[in-house]
């Protein structure tokens, strides 16, 4: 019974179709008609006109982000448990030729604007200092948290007034769009984010991801990059498949609000064992060694994860849009009885 990771979980029916439908004679890297298609795809999405761009990981679609807004010499605000700054092995780095991860605190791994302002306002105006070009915000959070359009709102305010570039790491945009109830440009383009990486993998597609560009000049930038960096694939129907059938009648909205809903049937059954308000589809939870064993001989497969303070251990459970309703309520069971 897998709670490990939604990046394990299945590819949906209708995104291999998609590829199936796709594989016929074509133009080859981004030419063919279906990858022409993402630009009205998207824009109609959000409401306004912007251009899509694939790739075929979250890393990529980030990176590729920051390195159009963000120069070798310069820096890039992230929460110091960003995916960015803990899960991606140096790649912002490899990707921008050196640009440097200024680290910012923030509850549930969500910054603020005073956050930010504490690491970019001690930095001095001179050559000898790395000049932060960007801001990077993670929708939903490392810990499953949720940006309100006002927060989001408030954090372009201020990269507006300073100047700053702002990137939203979508890897799990979908899930916080299903829990906001808004649209997803009320948290996007109309709060003021510059680029958007919108993850697909984790939600039901097989291997595609897009950068959703809303400010003007920088997709440009990123086609030239893409190219260079290795991630311009000759076959990029396959991944414009993907995108297009997880948008195609709001599957991606659909495929979220049931991951959304098997994490809400666990957080309900664990009471005070949360370390964080389930607002996506992670569950943060204290649990003893003896006590992820017991879970573990039952036949529940989880991440271990560092205990907060004063805790003797805890767990970290993933649903998916495809998770099994019978071992959602089988893990609410088991947990409720520890």
């Amino acid at each position: 019974m897998k709670f490990f990771s939604d990046n394990a979980a299945a590819v949906h029916p209708r995104v291999w179709a998609a590829m199936q439908a796709a594989d016929v004679p074509d133009t080859a890297y981004d030419g063919d008609a279906l990858s022409r298609q993402l630009d009205a795809a998207f824009s109609a999405l959000f409401g306004t006109e912007c251009t899509a761009l694939w790739v075929a990981t979250g890393t990529a679609a980030n990176c590729l982000a920051l390195s159009a807004m963000v120069p070798p010499h310069g820096g890039v605000v992230c929460h110091r448990e960003a995916h960015i700054e803990v899960d991606e092995g140096g790649a912002p780095g490899f990707f921008t030729h050196g640009a440097k991860l200024l680290l910012a605190d923030g509850d549930g791994a969500k910054l603020t604007p005073d956050a930010i302002a504490r690491v970019i306002d001690p930095i001095r105006r001179d050559v000898h200092q790395v000049q932060p070009h960007a801001i990077s915000i993670t929708q939903a959070s490392e810990y499953g948290r949720v940006y309100t359009p006002a927060e989001v709102a408030a954090i372009g305010a201020l990269a507006q007034a300073r100047g700053l570039g702002l990137h939203m790491d979508g890897a799990r945009f979908a899930n916080a769009v299903a829990h906001l109830g808004v649209s997803p440009a009320a948290v996007t383009v109309q709060a003021g984010v510059s680029v958007l990486s919108f993850g697909f993998v984790k939600n039901g597609g097989l291997g595609a991801e897009a950068i959703v560009f809303f400010a003007d000049g920088l997709h440009d930038v990123v086609r030239y990059r893409r190219k260079r960096a290795g991630h311009l694939q000759s076959k990029g129907r396959y991944l414009a498949a993907q995108i297009l059938a997880m948008l195609d009648d709001e599957l991606w909205l659909a495929n979220a609000r049931a991951a959304n809903a098997a994490a809400a049937e666990i957080a309900d059954a664990c009471g005070e064992r949360l370390i964080h308000p389930v607002e996506a589809n992670e569950i943060f939870v204290v649990l003893s060694s003896a006590e992820q064993a017991a879970l573990q001989a039952k036949g529940f497969d989880f991440y271990d994860w560092p205990a907060p303070a004063g805790a003797a251990g805890a767990a970290r459970f993933v649903t998916a849009w495809n998770s099994d309703a019978t071992h959602v309520a089988a893990l609410a069971r088991a947990i409720a009885a520890l």
